[in-house]
């Protein structure tokens, strides 16, 4: 090892300062597209004289942008601010039961005690154990909110700002949306590498030499992290797509107006769903993914030579490559926003792809320095059935694997999710024969786009385990995330874009306007698929690394499915997938009803609605979607932290490690197609609406039969790509990693039922 614990020191914390530094700088670029108004509430022109261009909207046109964004901004606030209301109180219920459950393992003894894999070395007592993995759990909470707040923040901030500038052109909208998505993108890579970093070294002045106690009691954060996100992406899922299916339902199908028309009494909720679920639950969603993958890998690494050594900067190996995951995702978003310049809307899509490459191939490099100069040539792992001797550049080929294997992911799932390619325009020109035709092919495609993600996460698990057994597996899920800031930049520029459209819609813009902001929204929509894809792939690696962790730290020698207490976990874990998705899509499909209900009640009821002369009541819709995704968020969430509690008090470690391993193989699958076939159906239907080539001119345009039927089938999508598929990729992670916090309390006092029995 080439650098000593002082670089390692200054190396972390620097990088995420920068990173912070950069999103700060994103931000002061977005804020001089000017949104102002003056003390009595009337509108500056939005856009400065020097500024303006071809085919300027009315003055009118321009005051609505700033009181739509507004009344988005101040929904989306009020939405998180209610939900933040109730999840206060579930952590600190939470946090009471594992300081209860974890202080029991040895009946909240005060005295020093062996350690578990040192048993000759004294090791702090398990109270210490569950006061720190308690605080541990509510640090990862509360970055968890910040992350999915600020997220939220900047894109209610940049979405009017978009619709502006897209009236000089689209490729000056492009950077606005892109830059606001970096803000998101580096704030929480940057905050969730700091806070980690300060953790660790907060808790290191108790611990001293006790790494093992000290790492076990970091795997909170990751629980926390994604506990928070699981009730956010179901929260703002629900939220989201009940308004998003009720206005297209009544509105594009029944009244056949436009999507985002003002007319429409649930656009306003729509628009504000796009923010707390695409963007407030998504940052949630990745931050957990992060921070249980580097607790997955700093656990598994406290019990290797470079554990009992002490080497400060090998063991932080995994928050080196996060580090420096940042700087890369620095210079690579330069590429898109000043290296290069977008001149026409078929470039958009291209411009993104290419981040992921850069991204992809200098991370490559770096990667191979910091293996290099961070790590010894050799060391040991223990505990991994048999001790592995590992050498640095094995690490290097599990790291890359899983860079690489996120890359194959993001572009088959680009491929089956772009309206550019053959896939989509199969399912667009099945709706010609009808709806019917649309949800048969839209399910076909989901399925088989299972198929080249599902080998690219079989050969990075099966590379990374031979080379350096769990812990290469950890680093590969890392190694997947290491580009997190560039992935988020890519996956919040597709609301954005959404909102922006919507904006340009209600505020009566151009026809012209609105085009550039729909091709900007069918680019988002497959980078949002990305996204997805890349949060579910990490999602695997992740709760594979956490699950050995939870095997080794439960003192499970071997996971025999032939025996009957672990079938019965694995059957029943791989059911769970199907019933999570099952209430998930129920509570949609309920608040949509509501939603169809109130819509059409409105237009039947309000006189001059529909010829415009009326205000529908907007503030009615988004109460309707506030309430169900509420109280409706509730049982998918419960049904996902009791279950590894109640597997593992009744039936024990072994019944319990069966389950994991059953959602994690069934829920990988599901996760996919769900997403994909919802980002499919969501595109086929705006490749008949833009009507860019002879093919979808014959199918269109909007309002024909085909058009109605592609709506149908994005209707159908919506609960799949938004709520249900992006959910059970935490469902997997969360059941694993709150398996290995309650651990030790399941190997002391779990399976009470078969030692009754």
């Amino acid at each position: 090892m080439l650098w000593g614990d002082l670089v390692t020191q200054v190396l972390i914390p620097g990088s995420a300062l920068v990173g912070i530094g950069f999103a700060l700088l994103q931000w002061f670029l977005v804020s001089r597209v000017r949104v102002s108004e003056d003390v009595n509430g009337y509108h500056d022109n939005l856009i400065e004289d020097e500024d303006q261009e071809e085919g300027v909207d009315q003055l009118d046109a321009v005051i609505k942008c700033s009181e739509i964004q507004n009344a988005i901004a101040v929904g989306a606030t009020s939405f998180l601010f209610t939900e933040y209301k109730y999840l206060s109180i579930f952590v600190g219920a939470f946090g009471a039961i594992i300081f209860l459950f974890l202080g029991s393992v040895k009946g909240f003894s005060t005295e020093s005690e062996p350690c578990t894999y040192n048993p000759g070395n004294l090791c702090k007592p398990a109270l210490a154990n569950a006061v720190f993995s308690t605080v541990a759990f509510l640090l990862g909470a509360v970055t968890s909110v910040l992350s999915g707040f600020l997220g939220m923040k900047i894109a209610t901030y940049a979405n009017a700002r978009t619709t502006l500038e897209a009236r000089k052109g689209v490729g000056k909208a492009f950077i606005v949306a892109f830059r606001s998505g970096a803000v998101m993108g580096f704030l929480l890579a940057a905050n969730g590498l700091l806070v980690l970093y300060l953790s660790i070294n907060l808790f290191k002045i108790y611990y001293g030499d006790d790494w093992e106690g000290l790492y076990e009691s970091i795997t909170g954060y990751g629980l926390g992290g994604s506990s928070m996100a699981l009730f956010g992406r179901v929260g703002g899922g629900i939220y989201t797509k009940a308004a998003d299916v009720g206005a297209d339902l009544v509105g594009k199908v029944e009244k056949n107006i436009p999507e985002d028309d003002p007319r429409n009494p649930a656009v306003i909720a729509d628009n504000v769903g796009d923010n707390v679920g695409d963007i407030a639950g998504m940052g949630s969603d990745l931050f957990g993914s992060y921070a249980e993958s580097s607790c997955a890998a700093l656990f598994v690494a406290s019990i290797s030579s470079f554990g009992t050594s002490h080497d400060f900067s090998a063991m932080s190996y995994p928050l080196i490559i996060s580090s420096m995951g940042i700087v890369v995702c620095l210079l690579t978003t330069l590429f898109a926003t000043d290296l290069s310049e977008i001149k026409h809307v078929s470039e958009i899509e291209p411009s993104l792809k290419r981040q992921l490459l850069i991204s992809t191939v200098l991370m490559t490099a770096v990667i191979a320095t910091v293996t290099f100069f961070a790590l010894p040539s050799e060391f040991t792992l223990y505990k991994s059935g048999t001790d592995k001797i590992v050498k640095n550049w094995h690490l290097f080929f599990c790291v890359a694997t899983g860079l690489w294997a996120g890359l194959v992911i993001g572009y088959t799932t680009e491929y089956y999710t772009s309206n550019a390619y053959s896939p989509v325009q199969d399912v667009a020109d099945s709706c010609r024969t009808g709806a019917a035709t649309n949800v048969i092919f839209g399910l076909a495609l989901g399925y088989k786009s299972v198929i080249v993600p599902i080998f690219a996460i079989a050969i990075a698990i099966f590379v990374s385990f031979s080379f350096a057994a769990m812990y290469g597996i950890a680093m590969a899920a890392l190694g997947m995330l290491s580009t997190i800031a560039t992935g988020l930049a890519i996956d919040a520029y597709g609301p954005i874009s959404d909102n922006a459209g919507g904006i340009a819609e209600m505020a009566g813009m151009s026809h012209k306007i609105r085009e550039r902001t729909d091709a900007l929204d069918a680019a988002g929509n497959t980078t949002a698929a990305i996204g997805k894809g890349f949060a579910i792939g990490s999602a695997a690696l992740v709760s594979l690394a956490l699950f050995g962790a939870f095997v080794s730290r439960a003192g499970i020698t071997i996971v025999d499915v032939l025996t009957p207490k672990v079938f019965i976990g694995l059957i029943v874990g791989a059911m769970l997938p199907y019933w999570f998705s099952a209430m998930t899509m129920k509570s949609v499909g309920s608040a949509a009803l509501k939603m169809v209900e109130e819509v059409r009640r409105q237009f039947n009821t309000i006189p001059g609605l529909m010829e415009g002369t009326a205000k529908p009541d907007y503030a009615n819709c988004v109460k309707i979607s506030t309430d169900a995704s509420l109280r409706e968020m509730i049982p998918p969430g419960a049904l996902v932290m009791l279950t590894p509690l109640v597997a593992g008090t009744l039936f024990g470690v072994e019944t319990l490690s069966g389950v994991l391993a059953g959602s994690l193989v069934s829920g990988v699958q599901v996760a996919i197609s769900a997403s994909n076939t919802g980002g499919a159906w969501d595109n086929a239907k705006k490749y008949i609406e833009a009507g860019t080539s002879d093919h979808a001119r014959t199918l269109g345009p909007k309002g024909s039969d085909a058009h109605k039927a592609a709506v149908i089938g994005d209707t159908i999508g919506d609960p799949l790509k938004d709520t249900s598929g992006p959910s059970l990729n935490i469902l997997i992670k969360l059941m694993a990693v709150e398996s290995l916090v309650f651990a030790p309390f399941f190997a002391a006092h779990g399976g009470l039922l078969f030692k009754l029995f």
